[in-house]
């Protein structure tokens, strides 16, 4: 797949590198861009090739958040002709534009979860709005001492909850200091977000990939269905109403687990004491 706002990289091994391409613009989400991950995300959800996702970006700035010379088309009452693929600014008021485009970009999100590959996420630089939301909805997040989280949008006169923030922070640093965060607008440094929980490692810049990919591929080490089985429970688990409900999913992952093959070569290499060798899928 071809794209111009974001590359796209799946090496043999089975590692996928999505970057975010826009270093001129900050690598703002643009419609374009929204579109882009749409259709990526698609293609991994029945990608079985793919078995883990590394997302980065071109740049100093991970993401400067919505980009603010689209957004301001959503508040025109015109249509565009020449944007007909963007099927939200031909909607005839305002009102309607924004929503549909809310829509459209916040399932983005619902799409990362959705997907079967753990998503390692590294932060060079600030992460502001609906990119500091990307990493937000990835597994693992890995930054630069440089890296800040900005969601200042409560600063703008319109709520701090926005593609779902208020979803993704206070399970992953608690609710007090979530709320803290999402009612001051404040930027959180990455030192500070190494104390909350909210990333598991500062590495220096020039680093950051080999770190990523050192994750990536000791996950390569695992049984592809364990891995896939585990992000599922773990998205069931967030939001489970019991831990009857989570323990019966965990029962159905070990039980369909047990029946591949993937088994065999896992307890033969832990006896063998050697790294397991699993089939791409």
């Amino acid at each position: 797949m071809e794209f111009e706002t974001i590359k796209w990289e799946l090496q043999e091994n089975g590692i996928g590198i999505l970057t975010l391409n826009r270093p001129k613009r900050l690598n703002a989400v643009s419609f374009q861009m929204v579109e882009e991950l749409h259709e990526l995300a698609g293609h991994l959800l029945i990608n079985l090739d793919c078995r883990v996702l590394i997302i980065k970006a071109e740049g100093r700035v991970f993401s400067a958040g919505t980009d603010l010379k689209d957004g301001n088309m959503l508040g025109l009452r015109k249509t565009y002709e020449d944007y007909q693929k963007y099927y939200f600014l031909n909607a005839p008021e305002p009102i309607k534009k924004r929503t549909y485009y809310q829509w459209r970009v916040s399932n983005f999100y619902i799409k990362m979860r959705k997907i079967s590959q753990p998503i390692i996420c590294l932060i060079q630089g600030p992460a502001a709005g609906a990119g500091y939301s990307i990493a937000l909805a990835s597994d693992v997040r890995i930054a630069s001492p440089k890296a800040t989280f900005i969601n200042a949008v409560i600063n703008l006169g319109l709520p701090g909850v926005d593609v779902g923030n208020s979803y993704f922070l206070p399970r992953l640093i608690g609710l007090s200091r979530a709320t803290a965060l999402l009612y001051s607008g404040k930027t959180l440094e990455a030192g500070k977000a190494l104390q909350y929980g909210l990333i598991s490692r500062i590495v220096e810049e020039e680093k950051l990939f080999d770190a990523g990919l050192e994750l990536a591929e000791s996950l390569l080490q695992k049984s592809p269905l364990g891995l896939r089985m585990t992000k599922e429970a773990i998205n069931f688990s967030m939001d489970s109403p019991s831990i009857e409900t989570i323990i019966q999913l965990e029962n159905r992952s070990i039980l369909v687990c047990s029946s591949s093959k993937d088994i065999n070569e896992g307890s033969s290499a832990f006896l063998q004491k050697r790294t397991p060798k699993y089939s791409l899928r």
